[in-house]
């Protein structure tokens, strides 16, 4: 896993959410993520707070495999990219230490290119250097 550069994976991990061909995006989400990789994304706060009125006592929504990934890349793909205008791209500067890479990224108008949000991605690689835990922070 020693030849992994993290700016690399970044640029990778987020041209996944912006692919509009539903088999090369398969096909990335097979390269990038182990087959029993997981997406454990903390949601909005207003999200957060619907489910604890709900009486769900944690705060994250998971994904787990390749089917499960393949719906949430595909629904966020279809509601930002796709209708809603804008593209995901990696900030500089991912960083790698052992086998977690940790990096910045920037949802942008792709009318203006202006930023309209963002976040953190902490990714946890297994031996194969394939995403086997990836925390999405919106909003960091």
């Amino acid at each position: 896993m020693t030849d992994i550069d993290p700016q690399d994976l970044a640029d990778r991990y987020i041209a996944q959410w912006t692919e509009p061909d539903a088999a090369r995006r398969r096909a990335a989400i097979e390269a990038l993520w182990a087959r029993d990789g997981r997406h454990i994304l903390q949601p909005p706060a207003e999200i957060r707070e619907i489910a604890a009125t709900l009486g769900f006592d944690h705060s994250t929504l998971e994904a787990q495999g390749y089917d499960a990934i393949e719906v949430r890349v595909t629904r966020s793909y279809e509601e930002w990219v796709a209708k809603g205008g804008f593209t995901f791209r990696p900030r500089a500067g991912a960083v790698r230490l052992d086998g977690v890479v940790k990096f910045g990224w920037e949802m942008v108008s792709v009318e203006t290119e202006e930023p309209a949000g963002g976040g953190l991605e902490v990714l946890v690689l297994d031996d194969d250097g394939r995403i086997k835990a990836d925390y999405m922070f919106p909003g960091a």
